[in-house]
């Protein structure tokens, strides 16, 4: 009962921290980049000290951290994923539905931090236009993130990885840093209650530029998912039985 009180303090004080930092850095976002991006990092600290203090969660980045011009693909579990992402790379935009943009504070600060939005309809047309909004996000310098799945999925799920991630590596002709992530098992795409743990993303050996398609993809899920499902060992959950 205890953490279910704790983590609706937490969940209400992290969109109000939200909003606070938001609206004090709208002015200085609107006409610098910079500022908008403190800001963002600012609340990725913020989130992750708080969800450490209020609800036992703590949070690990491993691996070698990228820094330079890459293409990040990355498991999907959560909220959280994105915030540890964000807080450990320089520059990070994402890959983002597009109707985030009209989401309060989200669009404005991911507008301004270099984020990609695409229209996720049609595959074909998803694609063609996600290639586009790349070309003109690449004048921003950063790590381009992507999520192959597509959408958040729980521990235990699995959803195909999908061509976007090999369209983008093959266009961009950038290396490519897999990420693991076990955050779903303490903090669930849905829902209210947070456990206590260890929440860790891991940056895997960067794939190089110039791997076919078909073995980029197969490469690409099997190391993303064979570390995520270590990690979610790690934490205590077997997505074996999970499947069976």
């Amino acid at each position: 009962m205890l953490q279910w009180v704790r983590s609706w303090i937490f969940l209400f004080q992290m969109y109000l921290a939200m909003a606070v930092l938001g609206i004090l850095f709208f002015p200085f976002a609107v006409f610098s980049r910079r500022a908008a991006r403190l800001a963002c990092r600012l609340y990725a600290k913020w989130v992750r000290w708080s969800a450490s203090w209020l609800v036992g969660l703590r949070s690990e980045i491993r691996g070698e951290i990228p820094t330079g011009e890459v293409v990040i693909a990355a498991k999907h579990q959560s909220f959280f994923d994105i915030i540890l992402i964000f807080g450990a790379v320089p520059a990070a935009k994402f890959i983002m539905k597009r109707e985030l943009l009209w989401t309060p504070f989200i669009g404005l600060y991911a507008w301004r931090i270099g984020c990609v939005p695409v229209n996720r309809g049609k595959r074909a047309q998803a694609i063609t236009r996600m290639m586009r909004d790349v070309e003109k996000g690449t004048a921003e310098p950063g790590q381009l993130i992507i999520y192959p799945q597509g959408t958040r999925v729980a521990p235990g799920k699995h959803i195909p990885y999908k061509v976007g991630a090999a369209v983008l590596y093959k266009q961009l002709q950038q290396p490519c840093v897999p990420a693991a992530t076990n955050v779903g098992v303490f903090w669930p795409r849905t829902g209210i209650y947070r456990k206590p743990g260890l929440a860790v993303v891991e940056f895997l050996p960067m794939i190089p530029p110039g791997v076919p398609q078909a073995e980029f993809v197969t490469r690409l899920e099997q190391e993303v998912e064979h570390a995520s499902n270590a990690l979610m060992k790690e934490a205590g959950f077997d997505a074996g039985t999970a499947n069976a």
